[in-house]
């Protein structure tokens, strides 16, 4: 059987596109062509089974008082169990927990997604080994940033999480990586450019053989 790699994350993980001039087909969600999910299964090859779990909004545990089901703690179960056996689990959440309507500081965040991982960990999905799971930490938002709807203080939130989030992987038990120099587009500065999903791409190649 193939190794699978479970991406669950928000619209970085979905690929959405905030600039169409971007991508090759100038729509609002990069293409198969394009996203760092796809991108990953094209460079891993045939071993490897890469399944692409990405919401626009997800967040680790918090529900969003203006949109239902945007938070991955009731939905990872059914998840993981979907795509049984998983071998790695990849987790890139915290940017939408930073929404200022949500009132979480990055201390809190870091807590959302021990909770989160802590849940996957006692999910029978595992085969015949151990959880097996990355965190990665998205890139900062910009202080740029151009969606009113996140509110204040976004971005000094987004600064800290790095090292909450280095924090929790050691204490979980779980592979980390912090994903700060992806490249992020000029139009909001929170989204990933194309060549930013390239460049994730690239790195989780070289890195994902060693964690399996």
């Amino acid at each position: 059987m193939k190794k699978h790699i479970l991406c669950i994350g928000d619209s970085n993980t979905h690929g959405y596109n905030a600039d169409p001039n971007d991508s090759e087909d100038h729509g609002s969600r990069f293409t198969e062509n394009e996203r760092w999910t796809c991108l990953l299964q094209e460079a891993l090859g045939r071993e490897y089974f890469v399944t692409e779990e990405g919401l626009s909004g997800r967040t680790t545990v918090f529900p969003d008082p203006l949109h239902e089901s945007m938070d991955a703690l009731p939905v990872i179960y059914s998840l993981l169990k979907s795509h049984e056996p998983v071998d790695l689990l990849i987790l890139m959440l915290g940017t939408n927990d930073t929404k200022e309507r949500l009132g979480m500081n990055a201390a809190c965040i870091s807590l959302g997604m021990q909770r989160l991982v802590n849940k996957a960990k006692a999910t029978d999905c595992w085969g015949d080994h151990g959880p097996n799971i990355l965190i990665l930490c998205p890139p900062p938002i910009g202080r740029a940033m151009s969606d009113a709807a996140m509110g204040n203080g976004c971005a000094e939130k987004a600064e800290q999480l790095a090292e909450y989030y280095e924090a929790q992987a050691a204490l979980t038990g779980c592979r980390f990586f912090n994903a700060k120099d992806i490249e992020l587009n000029q139009i909001d500065h929170m989204h990933f450019t194309r060549h930013g999903h390239a460049q994730l791409a690239a790195i989780l190649t070289d890195l994902i053989p060693s964690l399996l």
